[in-house]
């Protein structure tokens, strides 16, 4: 494993919020695996098709987003941020998005409205609630 996934720079709130999106637009099962501990959680709260409750571990985030964005034909255009707070507790980051983008196949677009609760501790993440629209998503994956 690379060191800098170790202990990696430190970075801010934002900065991995920042580096989250890029990984969804890029579909890069790594990039965003890369940001995580290696034993964090992330959990699905809002469950969706295809989806599990949750991932546990670095690796099941990255096989899962692997699968999950291999899989899918949608293409992510732009992920409109509307907010994101800093909570009161040290490491908490509330962001609530719209993710946009196309089916390829079809030229049907589609938007996809979510709440992300991450934490972060020492500039990795530890535990992300992903509180997707399970509508929103299993339309855009067909």
């Amino acid at each position: 494993m690379p060191d800098d996934l170790q202990s990696p720079a430190p970075r801010t709130l934002r900065e991995v919020l920042d580096r989250y999106y890029r990984a969804m637009l890029d579909k890069s099962a790594d990039d965003l695996a890369d940001l995580y501990a290696v034993d964090a959680v992330h959990e699905f709260p809002f469950t969706s098709p295809g989806f599990p409750p949750r991932f546990e571990g670095r690796e099941a985030v990255r096989a899962g987003y692997r699968a999950a964005w291999g899989a899918s034909p949608a293409r992510v255009e732009e992920i409109r941020r509307i907010s994101a707070y800093e909570t009161t507790e040290p490491g908490v980051l509330v962001a609530e998005q719209v993710v946009v983008g196309t089916l390829p196949a079809t030229g049907t677009s589609f938007s996809v409205p979510g709440l992300l609760v991450l934490h972060v501790h020492e500039g990795l993440l530890t535990r992300v609630r992903d509180y997707m629209d399970g509508v929103g998503v299993a339309a855009a994956r067909s």
